[in-house]
């Protein structure tokens, strides 16, 4: 039997959405007002889950502590109140879309989870917008 849990958290990023190798009328047109040179930020949303089968042991899918704390450490601590084109490396040849940060928050998370373990990560750009990754 397959169950899913789910972890909510926070943190807040600024971000411009923009090719590098396009000039700026094809960016405006492309990104619009996220393609300004200030930046804009959002407060993100996220929802990790984790699927699979109960342990007849201790009763979890997953130890919910160990998932808080591995979200801390490895998506708000690298995440939260920064630049994402400036300050996270990830970012800098990667245009920083709900897409791509949903991606990229996948990955710095499946290493700690159990391959046996399926992983989701839906991340929330405003309340209305938000993506889904599975891997």
């Amino acid at each position: 039997m397959n169950v899913k849990v789910s972890r909510k958290a926070h943190f807040n990023a600024a971000h411009r959405l923009y090719r590098k190798d396009w000039n700026e009328e094809k960016n405006d047109t492309v990104f619009g007002k996220c393609n300004n040179p200030n930046f804009h930020g959002h407060n993100y949303e996220l929802v990790v889950s984790v699927t699979g089968e109960i342990d007849s042991e201790t009763g979890f899918v997953m130890d919910m502590k160990v998932l808080k704390d591995l979200i801390k450490n490895e998506i708000e601590d690298a995440l939260d109140h920064k630049n994402l084109n400036v300050e996270v490396p990830e970012f800098n040849d990667v245009n920083p879309t709900a897409e791509n940060i949903s991606v990229f928050i996948w990955n710095k998370l499946r290493p700690h989870i159990e391959k046996t373990k399926e992983l989701e990560v839906v991340l929330y750009e405003t309340p209305r917008n938000f993506v889904t990754f599975k891997g």
